[in-house]
């Protein structure tokens, strides 16, 4: 069986669930390509992922320009067509079983021609969506701002000027237009992260497509408890660490929360940010430990080991990684109950408290400092269920299904 899957770039975690279910597909028997741009390699920006049957299609120029006239013209997944014309062809000599699709939002792909090719040659689809983007006009969430058009029709777009950056309303025609292309594929199984995007997608004009959870993983090789002289670098001993982790901090991610925490928590808590930047570090006041970013995985690993809790007040998140890495590294998480955030969670390895509810936050925080209600053996074993290998091989499992349908 031949498995071809597309996304717009190889990083972030997109990335590398496309390159680990194609690792899972290959160990067991199939030809598994992974398609993707080559966005951030130019200029030194981040080193050229290299990986096994990875191809690059397009051209960096092609999608900068495409950026922009997506931008100024709101019209996203419009141009790049010679990028996707050699994508096409390079399918073609593949000649795949399934095509599996991730995220295709990031202006690099000309959506009607790679959906007129594969419904023209009735190529069986599986497409993971990571978020919401691909059944609303523009954006890739609306909870932070209660918008429910996307059920009927999206009009006056209350994100205009969120990802992907748009100055021209053009909602309207493009919710048309992707349901228009995006409903052309007549066998196509949708796969979502978390069961609350499942229950939105039943919601959508997906409604009448299949719809199957498979939940992220983790690496459990790597995300486990780890020793490290963390809190004596960063002059944290003694002292209980409150741990936020996120990449692109602000108000989603909740970071007006920990700075009003960094107000209320006693002198002995110390909050800890990784993936902040030097714009974020101009918001934060002097209490709160910025890290920008870690060597690796392993360090990451360190990090959440050597904290008391994991707080998440994430206000948009389909499935945060970052609640199961930690539970995996023996460190309780505590969250707004809000999109897929809670769903990894049960009672043995944290607490899920109201959207915004800063106060609930601060006393589960300081509950689960003093009273240590959720042992690290607890939070081990939940963790067992979250390993990539287990997730990845469902997506084995649904290859093989589908193909014998």
């Amino acid at each position: 069986m031949r498995i071809a899957q597309i996304n717009m770039i190889p990083y972030g975690s997109t990335g590398k669930i496309m390159l680990q279910i194609a690792t899972t597909a290959r160990e067991q028997g199939m030809e598994a390509r992974s398609y993707t741009t080559d966005l951030f390699s130019i200029g030194g920006k981040k080193p050229r992922v290299v990986a096994e049957d990875l191809y690059y299609y397009g051209s960096f120029y092609e999608n900068m320009i495409h950026n922009y006239l997506g931008k100024l013209l709101g019209r996203n997944g419009h141009y790049s067509y010679f990028g996707t014309q050699q994508l096409i062809k390079m399918l073609k000599e593949f000649s795949p079983d399934i095509v599996h699709l991730h995220n295709l939002h990031c202006n690099c792909i000309h959506l009607p021609s790679l959906f007129k090719y594969l419904q023209k040659n009735k190529i069986k689809v599986v497409w993971t969506l990571h978020d919401c983007w691909t059944f609303t006009g523009h954006c890739p969430h609306f909870v932070g701002v209660n918008c429910e058009k996307w059920k009927t029709e999206c009009h006056h777009c209350p994100q205009l000027r969120g990802y992907p950056k748009s100055y021209v309303d053009t909602s309207k025609q493009m919710y048309r237009k992707k349901k228009q292309w995006f409903t052309s594929i007549e066998d196509m199984t949708l796969v979502t992260p978390s069961e609350w995007l499942a229950g939105l997608v039943k919601q959508s004009y997906f409604k009448n497509y299949p719809v199957k959870v498979i939940n992220n993983g983790i690496n459990p090789s790597v995300f486990q408890p780890t020793e490290s002289d963390f809190r004596e670098r960063y002059q944290c001993t003694g002292k209980k660490i409150v741990l936020g982790v996120a990449s692109g901090w602000g108000e989603k991610k909740g970071l007006d929360v920990f700075v009003e925490l960094s107000k209320r928590l006693p002198e002995n808590y110390q909050i800890v940010l990784v993936g902040t930047s030097e714009l974020t570090d101009a918001t934060l006041p002097k209490n709160i430990i910025s890290i920008h970013n870690t060597q690796n995985q392993a360090e990451l690993a360190e990090i959440y080991s050597a904290a008391d809790v994991f707080a998440n007040p994430t206000r948009e998140d389909t499935y945060p990684t970052v609640n199961m890495e930690a539970i995996a590294c023996g460190t309780p998480v505590v969250t707004f109950r809000v999109c897929g955030s809670a769903e990894m969670l049960d009672p043995t390895c944290g607490s899920v408290i109201e959207k915004n509810d800063v106060d609930a936050m601060e006393r589960e925080i300081l509950r689960v400092c003093e009273e240590r209600p959720y042992t690290k053996e607890a939070c081990l074993a939940k963790a067992k269920s979250f390993d990539m290998s287990l997730k990845f091989g469902e997506y084995v499992s649904l290859y093989k299904e589908i193909s014998e349908r």
